[in-house]
């Protein structure tokens, strides 16, 4: 790839709480994802431990072995592909203290280059998870990224300082799957996403799982909030999008963002010398 551009597969695939098929099923799509020239393979929260309090019951019994040996294998496997790999998991953590729900970076050499805990639990989250404190940033093809996990999208403040940090693309992971039917996320969440990435110009790969029932396909999108594609519904996918930088979109906003950034909330002059301004209760 050129630099300044990025070719994504965003993986989506019905994660569940056994680990060795859920590494099968993350090897397969990290195989067809470099076989489409893809520079980076994206799949959802906890793909590859599935998630606690519905995939399992708890940590009690977790077999944090097994996960590790799955994970090195995905690790050999981007590196003979050589392949970027953003593989959601659980990161065990000293006990007492709960695991975090991660993101690990693995490089095309095989590497682990870091580490992204989601920031942001739920409540009922915050039963099983310990939330992190830190933001990844890493650069391929001169491209700037950082990492993000379901939750995360209510708090615009991250997106804010992401912003600032000049990150031009998002990989945001989500684990919205095996609910009862239609919710409030099938109507909230995309959109919410859309407007983070319309208000901070992001490209956005934005990732969930597809277990039954799934409130709303993976998709990604472009700096202006479209949608510029998605998976189909309920089953596994693989979606591959470029991300260009030179690429100019509609961005009204631009030319005042830094300026309500600064806490500077007009681009008027600020002190208006009319007494007709002043005066807000006549007409």
């Amino acid at each position: 790839m050129n630099q300044g551009t990025l070719r994504i597969a965003s993986c989506q695939f019905p994660v569940c709480g056994d680990i060795s098929a859920n590494a099968r099923q993350i090897a397969s799509l990290m195989s067809r994802a470099a076989e489409e020239n893809a520079d980076i393979a994206h799949f959802p929260e906890c793909a590859l431990s599935g998630y606690a309090g519905i995939d399992f019951e708890n940590f009690t019994t977790f077999n944090w072995q097994l996960l590790k040996e799955k994970t090195l294998e995905l690790a050999t496997l981007a590196a003979r592909l050589k392949i970027w790999l953003v593989l959601g998991s659980s990161h065990r953590l000293a006990e007492p203290n709960k695991p975090h729900n991660c993101l690990y970076l693995i490089a095309p050499d095989g590497s682990i280059a870091d580490r992204y805990d989601k920031r942001f639990c739920t409540e009922w989250e915050l039963k099983h998870y310990t939330p992190g404190n830190h933001f990844v940033y890493f650069n391929i093809n001169g491209v700037k990224c950082s990492l993000l996990i379901c939750f995360d999208l209510r708090f615009p403040e991250l997106y804010r300082a992401l912003y600032q940090e000049g990150v031009k693309v998002i990989f945001q992971s989500f684990y919205n799957a095996r609910q009862q039917g239609p919710s409030i996320h099938s109507e909230i969440m995309r959109q919410t996403m859309q407007a983070n990435a319309a208000n901070n110009g992001f490209w956005v790969s934005m990732v969930n799982a597809c277990g039954w029932y799934c409130p709303y396909p993976s998709c990604f999108i472009e700096p202006d909030g479209r949608i510029l594609n998605q998976c189909p519904e309920h089953q596994e996918s693989l979606l591959l999008n470029t991300v260009d930088v030179s690429r100019t979109f509609y961005d009204p906003a631009a030319p005042f963002r830094d300026l309500a950034v600064k806490g500077i909330l007009t681009n008027g002059p600020g002190e208006i010398d009319d007494e007709r301004s002043r005066k807000r209760t006549i007409l």
